[in-house]
């Protein structure tokens, strides 16, 4: 089976957006922590919406990558590549296990650099597109 260049780049162009969308669902799970017993309702709805704010960051910059993939794909990088030891720090801190803090952040902050890389593909991928003379 052959993948056309447009067909390819349609796939290309899904694929970051569909990762990073299911990466921000998955990050905002954590933020269900904030319901706990003992607590107002008001305190819990507040603790739930602080917990959030990285997936409503995340998400401003995934609809701004939408129009700008170039530079949102380097945004997603630098996410990626700074939230890691920082995560990985704070998980080593409460595990003291360098395997486990590995793989959380496989699963926190590796999808954001692999998004961030995948869009700067699509984007060269479309340019050279742009670039190449019609036949």
């Amino acid at each position: 089976m052959k993948v056309s260049q447009s067909g390819l780049l349609k796939i290309v162009y899904w694929i970051p957006r569909v990762i990073s969308i299911l990466a921000i669902l998955f990050v905002s799970i954590f933020a269900l922590d904030s319901f706990a017993p003992g607590r107002t309702l008001w305190q819990q709805v507040g603790d739930f919406l602080m917990h959030l704010i990285p997936s409503f960051v995340l998400t401003i910059l995934l609809l701004y990558t939408w129009k700008h993939v170039k530079w949102g794909g380097i945004l997603f990088i630098l996410i990626g590549a700074i939230f890691t030891p920082l995560v990985f720090t704070q998980n080593y801190r409460m595990n003291h296990s360098v395997g486990m803090s590995l793989g959380i952040i496989t699963m926190i902050t590796v999808p954001f650099i692999v998004v961030g890389i995948l869009f700067i593909v699509h984007y060269r991928m479309g340019k050279k597109n742009r670039n190449e003379p019609r036949t």
